[in-house]
């Protein structure tokens, strides 16, 4: 895979997203399979057409009928006797690949397909790969198959076969999902989230997420764009599509799935494709300032904070409660998630304490109600007391709003709301109990509701990382490969297949990483001088070629003292793993790391920094970025890590060479980009980190070629 690197912008013809303007935006639509029968499929799409504002022409295509919905219908795609842009084939499989024929045949440029394009009885050739053999030959853009189409409320354009809301007013948000049943709950939505653009991309035969993403990016009306992904079929498309997005100020929220072994398999029975590692999206989504969720209401209410006119001024979070109970839940939600609250100054906790019943803290999150006595200038006085904080980014207005003849709180919101340029949302803790009417009252003056305290506190999370994320630069990382050593490497790895442990430290040590000092050996005298040349203790591993774990098998033996103990080492790794062993000295005891390089078959090479030693197993403590990775990015997916206090310093211990700890996965980093297309993995565990330094104990590489000669041998 071609990658730019992080911090130059990718190059993407913007200009190409106009390869999908017969599709997304058609002056002319045939509708083959067209029906009067209410219900059908051919009769939902020419509703939805019809219904939707459309104002090209359409034409209904079935030689079974004279008119549907009060136009003529033609018998054939050949018959219509005008230009058509783009066909909806609301047809079965068996008649897909005789009307994409006819399409290409005509001159049409685009086509969406709602069957499975499943086969009973299969060709030589799989119905889809023919399928997309017709398209891409006449150049035509293919939403699908087993897609729901989609609907482009920019233009009245409703490519669909699914009963859709009519009255669907266009919004800021395009919305791109792998998930069929998702495209049409999320049109359904009352969470007050509106689509510009919204589509289900079905199997991607031809037009892939990509190229989806391309096109919506490059949309004046696109403020926020949602992805439910499955899998990415395109992945330099899309990361081109992302570095665009990043380029226009574009926020792009995703929400995956297959991020276990067993959602994976049922990704890829769904899709045929298999899912995204969750390690690689990991990585791009950080790259490029992805918000990546986790469940689709945190989806939805992302999209919504994040398509606000009003972005986070700086600071944190203020939450303004009817409730002391409600705002210890929000408190330890707000912890646990690692939501910035704002600190409030002194001048502020005195303004509100001089309207506070007595008994009520001046705290963020602030309980204001004591009694009902004048609540709302009560209200009104510290909810701009909190705004007017400096270090309050967006005032969250916990409130539940149920069904109640009483406009107190809408009231106090909009109020606030109007008394300020920073963000004001009313977060309500029980989705179930929110009034409809007063919901979308309060959205129609600009007032985001977030329906559940979880993910409403996690979208206004996203919010804050939004604003950070768009004041610094992406670091720049500089080539500071040596060519000549790029080459050697290169070279030995399209020749050896199998590496061992001196191997893997003699290449990460030309790249710049420290390794520990060591010698190879073969017999037991050998060993015993590597020993006296190092200088007492050693270790003494076992140097067989692909063994994981050297402790498990009995092949290491640490803090040999005398020429006796490495003999006797020596004799008993030899007996059981083979004569070949690796001799190193000691390192002294630190925090150890684990660092890798892993190919992810559709990003590339990725680089991994996490707990090492035993705990590499234990506990899931790891990083994952895009190479190029220098200093400050490799500092910052240190400062991530769970263990990141230890490395800092704990209970008067000294804090480890960060630095230089940094310093060394940006060398092998530059490992990755110099030599990743012929590794499947580079492992370093562990990297032994102190105050005066760090050195790689151990370390694996796993050659390309090693994967195709065990193919080979299978």
């Amino acid at each position: 895979m071609t990658r730019a690197a992080i911090g130059e912008t990718a190059t993407v013809d913007v200009a190409g997203h106009s390869a999908l303007q017969p599709l997304l935006d058609a002056r002319s639509v045939a509708v083959v399979g067209a029906s009067p029968r209410p219900g059908a499929v051919g009769r939902l799409a020419m509703d939805q057409l019809l219904g939707g504002g459309f104002t090209g022409a359409v034409h209904p295509v079935n030689p079974r009928h004279d008119d549907v919905c009060g136009l003529p219908c033609a018998p054939t795609l050949e018959d219509i006797g005008a230009t058509v842009d783009l066909v909806v084939l609301a047809v079965g499989a068996r008649r897909l690949e005789a009307q994409l024929e006819s399409a290409a045949e005509t001159g049409v440029r685009a086509a969406v397909v709602f069957a499975s394009a499943h086969e009973h009885d299969a060709g030589v050739t799989p119905l889809p790969s023919r399928l997309a053999a017709i398209a891409r030959t006449a150049g035509m853009a293919l939403c699908g198959p087993n897609s729901m189409g989609f609907v482009h409320l920019d233009v009245g354009l409703r490519a669909t076969g699914y009963d859709q809301p009519l009255d669907l007013a266009p919004g800021p948000v395009a919305l791109l999902t792998h998930s069929g049943s998702l495209f049409t709950s999320m049109l359904h939505n009352r969470r007050g989230v509106r689509f510009n653009l919204a589509v289900s991309t079905g199997q991607e035969l031809v037009t892939t997420m990509a190229d989806y993403l391309r096109y919506a990016v490059a949309r004046a009306t696109t403020r926020v764009v949602a992805l439910f992904c499955e899998t990415v079929r395109d992945p330099d498309g899309f990361v081109a599509a992302l570095a665009e997005a990043r380029r226009r100020d574009v926020a792009v929220v995703a929400l995956t799935v297959g991020r276990h072994a067993e959602s994976r398999a049922l990704v890829t029975a769904h899709s045929g494709a298999l899912a995204g590692a969750d390690g690689a999206y990991e990585a791009v989504f950080d790259a490029y300032g992805v918000h990546r969720v986790r469940t689709i209401d945190e989806l939805l209410d992302t999209a919504a904070v994040l398509a606000m006119d009003r972005a986070a001024a700086p600071g944190g979070l203020a939450v303004m409660h009817d409730s002391g109970g409600e705002r210890a839940h929000v408190l330890d939600l707000a912890l646990d998630g690692g939501v910035p609250l704002a600190e409030l100054a002194p001048r502020t906790r005195a303004a509100l304490a001089a309207v506070l019943d007595p008994g009520l803290p001046a705290t963020n999150p602030l309980d204001v109600w004591g009694s009902s006595v004048g609540f709302h200038d009560v209200f009104m006085a510290c909810g701009t007391a909190l705004l007017r904080d400096p270090d309050t980014a967006v005032l969250a207005f916990c409130v539940d709003l149920p069904d109640r003849d009483d406009d107190s709180y809408p009231r106090i919101a909009r109020e606030l709301h109007a008394g300020t340029d920073k963000p004001v949302v009313v977060l309500a803790n029980v989705a179930g109990a929110v009034n409809p009417v007063v919901a979308d009252q309060l959205r129609s003056d600009g007032i985001v509701v977030l329906e559940g305290t979880a993910t409403g506190l996690a979208a206004l999370s996203h919010l804050l990382a939004r604003r950070d994320r768009r004041s610094p630069a992406p670091e720049t990382v500089p080539a500071v490969g040596d060519p000549e050593v790029r080459e050697r490497w290169r070279s030995r790895l399209r020749d050896r297949a199998v590496w061992d442990e001196a191997d893997a430290l003699a290449l990460l040590a030309e790249h710049g990483v420290p390794v520990v000092a060591h010698r190879r050996a073969d017999t037991a005298d050998d060993a015993v001088r590597a020993a006296a040349d190092l200088g007492y203790p050693v270790a003494v591993k076992t140097a067989a070629p692909g063994i994981g774990h050297k402790t498990d098998l009995g092949g290491v033996h640490l803090g040999l003292g005398d020429a006796a103990a490495v003999r006797a080492a020596y004799d008993q790794v030899a007996a059981r793993l083979g004569r070949d062993v690796t001799v190193a000295a000691m390192t002294p005891p630190g925090v150890e790391l684990a660092l890798g390089v892993t190919v992810d078959p559709a990003f590339g090479p990725l680089l991994v920094v996490g707990a090492g030693g035993v705990l590499v197993e234990i506990i899931e403590d790891r990083r994952v970025a895009l190479p190029p990775v220098g200093p400050a990015r490799a500092r910052r997916l240190l400062d991530d890590l769970v263990l990141a206090p230890v490395l800092r310093g704990v209970r008067g211990g000294p804090a480890v060479d960060l630095a230089g700890v940094a310093a060394t996965i940006a060398a092998l980093s530059q490992v990755a980009v110099d030599l990743g297309d012929l590794l499947t993995a580079v492992d370093i565990n562990p990297l032994v980190c102190r105050a005066d330094g760090c050195v790689a104990v151990d370390a694996l590489v796993v050659p390309a070629v090693a994967d195709a000669a065990e193919v080979g041998e299978r």
